[in-house]
């Protein structure tokens, strides 16, 4: 899995996903989704690592089976929260 933090202001944004994915477009009808190098590849890190990070998040992008299981595992998502778009899941969380 990639993990990359974009800084903004006070806030941050977490973007995390396959390997696999990395410069890849899925589309469902019209909804469209490109996994695209300068927003999802990031550092590759232990699940351990992704897990502390994403337990901080209050923006969270995830894409991937293996990404979005990891999150929904523990608990940092819930199934109301994943997406499919063609053969992605995809997540994305913003808490106030």
């Amino acid at each position: 899995m990639y993990i990359k933090i974009h800084r903004s202001g006070d806030g941050f944004v977490v973007a995390l996903c396959d390997e696999d994915l990395i410069n890849k477009t899925f589309e469902d009808g019209d909804l469209q989704l490109k996994v695209t190098e300068i927003f999802y590849k990031g550092e590759e890190k232990s699940e351990e690592e992704v897990i502390e990070i994403l337990k901080t998040a209050r923006n969270i992008n995830i894409v991937g089976e293996k990404s979005v299981k990891l999150a929904l595992d523990n608990n940092i998502i819930s199934k109301d929260n994943v997406i499919k778009i063609g053969k992605v899941l995809h997540a994305q969380v913003l808490t106030l």
